[in-house]
């Protein structure tokens, strides 16, 4: 009987997140009566900006509640596209943004339209680990990329070029990168552009932590490659992570692919949450905004070079995101193992390397400054206690 409930082979291939036993100890731990400050968890701790939240709570009150089309608001449509040429410089064509069920809706449908049974597709590795699944959820097969600090944890063209297979169909980027808040250079991002357009490859980027970069360029993909496949949120930079809303700019011959995928798998985006997100691009708003990139910065200017300090090996310092991957190896041979000491002795979560790939994974862990600069300072002497 119990072979009704068989898991689908598939399943096999999906890992867990190793960071939910760390933040189910956490949880457990606080529940307990100790104090344990969160660097685990990749989500802004700012609430939503008071503009957005008032723009959905009058949709709501309008009777704003029923289905949207399938690819989204026509006025949010095309305030995404003039918000590319307002902060990029980049000319968007609305009938090409799709609004999506969060950045994770977007990258599904992005890949099940492009992506067929034995296609390959080069992902960075480190990188975040749900990419990987849904490539292989679409039958794809995804191969990686290993990266690291002497190429700023991103991919070269050349690195690229070599990877590239007949059944190559896609290489997918993330520019700031999760676990390692790295930023591609503009004119490698051109350089790989121009190799996959004469490869016949489609180039795909993760950019939903834009908006959250210091003092390096942002450079959209869209700005190399006009038929580049990119995904963006509104959970990172605008603060919207409940809302569950994202949007994907697409080539025109994906675009009826991805409408009939959106159709079948979501109906249409939250409708309350696609109102509220107008006011996302009002210029108050987006000061707002800007506002707590800066807070960002300045914690991560807080906790980075008290890590290095702490011997942890940091040789490239993050420009985007707000996340800091950290090499452990001084201090231990596993980062699983370390992330749960960090937690029962010193009362830091963290996350371990193992939830980003298999390159420098028992080595690394991950630091999110996603809490106050007063819980970071508090984190720093809890670490230097146990540590130093």
């Amino acid at each position: 009987m119990t072979d009704r409930f068989r898991p689908a082979a598939r399943m096999a291939d999906i890992a867990p997140f190793h960071v939910m036993e760390v933040m189910g100890r956490a949880q457990a731990a606080a529940a307990a009566g100790r104090d344990i400050v969160h660097m685990e968890v990749g989500e802004p701790d700012f609430s939503t900006t008071e503009p957005i939240v008032e723009a959905g709570i009058r949709a709501l009150r309008d009777g704003r509640t029923h289905y949207t089309l399938a690819l989204g608001l026509p006025a949010l449509r095309e305030a995404i596209a003039d918000f590319y040429g307002t902060r990029h410089g980049v000319a968007v064509e609305p009938r090409r943004v799709v609004v999506t069920v969060g950045a994770s809706g977007a990258l599904q449908m992005a890949l099940w339209a492009l992506i067929g049974p034995g296609d390959e597709v080069l992902l960075t590795d480190p990188g975040y680990p749900c990419n990987r699944h849904f490539v292989q959820l679409a039958g794809g097969v995804p191969v990686d990329l290993p990266v690291g600090p002497d190429s700023n944890w991103q991919p070269t063209a050349v690195q690229i070029a070599a990877a590239l297979t007949p059944r190559t169909r896609a290489v997918l980027l993330a520019s700031p990168a999760n676990p390692t808040g790295a930023v591609i250079d503009g004119a490698e991002l051109a350089r790989i552009a121009a190799l996959l357009r004469a490869r016949g490859v489609a180039l795909m980027a993760d950019e939903i932590y834009h908006g959250l970069i210091y003092g390096a360029d942002t450079c959209t993909a869209l700005a190399c490659d006009a038929d580049a496949v990119v995904v963006n949120s509104f959970s990172k930079y605008f603060g919207m992570t409940g809302w569950r809303l994202g949007w994907l700019v697409v080539p025109d011959a994906l675009l009826r692919s991805v409408e009939k995928l959106a159709q079948n798998l979501f109906i249409a985006p939250p409708t309350p949450a696609q109102y509220a997100a107008l006011a996302a691009f009002e210029p108050g708003t987006l000061t707002l905004l800007d506002g707590r990139r800066d807070e960002f910065r300045a914690r991560r200017d807080l906790l980075l070079p008290a890590l290095r300090e702490l011997g942890f090996d940091i040789p490239v310092t993050p420009q985007g995101a707000f996340y800091i991957y950290a090499g452990c190896g001084r201090f231990a041979a596993d980062s699983f193992d370390f992330s749960l000491r960090l937690l029962d002795e010193a009362g830091v979560a963290a996350t371990p390397g193992l939830d980003f790939g298999r390159h420098t994974a028992r080595s690394h862990v991950r630091f999110a400054y996603t809490t106050s600069a007063e819980r970071i300072a508090d984190a720093i002497a809890r670490l230097r206690r146990l540590l130093v």
